[in-house]
């Protein structure tokens, strides 16, 4: 991986991995993790209780999303740890409204707010290996974007073969409903901060650079940051 100012800006072996984040179907925790090994560290440390109670204003904010061009369904918070639910916070902090900060260290993505307040959105975070710091900026946003595998994922991995000319936007996509791409000096930097159906990742490294927020969340934090928003990525 190459390091530029502390962002992870990969050849094609990084955005190989990078792609194969998922929240679709198509073996989702194989392109999640894109290896065996992977797989089986991807645990459900960060999964509520069963007989977890759920409160009423949780399971509407994190109910089904109708109205989209892919109906998006609820998310089973079950399977989220209470602490990663999203809600306003108090973090003082010297950056500007609208600030995204990632804190890959306790899994939360921040908004700043401004009056010491912020939006705080529990992810997951990069695993061993991709883990990056420092500032880069929202350069493009795409709402059900497409998904292309690169040739080397589909030399490892055949049966994404049949998306060499791009998997179109939709539930069974690896990159959700929405994306925000991180560029540096006006250089896309082969991360992003996108949408995962995927509740049991929330609270774990599992990604190659990238940071996900649960479909509800990303679609919350999205309608809300701009082109050229700052984001700040802390060391984990």
């Amino acid at each position: 991986m190459i390091m530029d100012d502390g962002i992870a800006v990969a050849g094609k072996r990084n955005e190989e991995a990078l792609l194969e984040l998922s929240s679709g179907r198509l073996d989702r925790r194989t392109f999640l993790l894109g290896s065996a090994a992977g797989l089986g560290a991807l645990g459900l440390t960060s999964c509520a209780s069963p007989d977890v109670m759920i409160p009423a204003e949780m399971a509407a904010l994190y109910g089904p999303v109708p109205n989209e061009k892919f109906p998006i369904p609820a998310v089973d918070l079950r399977k989220v740890d209470p602490k990663y639910w999203r809600r306003t916070v108090r973090y003082d902090s010297k950056e500007a409204a609208g600030t995204i900060i990632i804190d890959p260290a306790n899994y939360y993505v921040y908004r700043i707010e401004g009056d010491g307040n912020a939006t705080r959105y529990g992810a997951n975070v990069s695993r061993p290996g991709f883990q990056w710091s420092g500032e880069a900026y929202v350069g493009r946003k795409a709402e059900w974007p497409t998904w292309t595998p690169p040739k080397e994922m589909i030399a490892r991995q055949p049966e994404a073969r049949k998306y060499a000319r791009g998997m179109p936007g939709g539930l069974e996509n690896p990159l959700g409903a929405r994306v925000l791409y991180l560029y540096k000096n006006g250089v896309y930097t082969v991360c992003t901060i996108y949408s995962t159906s995927d509740p049991e990742t929330i609270g774990d490294g599992v990604t190659s650079g990238c940071t996900g927020l649960l479909s509800q969340d990303m679609i919350h934090l999205y309608a809300r940051t701009p082109i050229k928003t700052k984001v700040v990525m802390l060391r984990a």
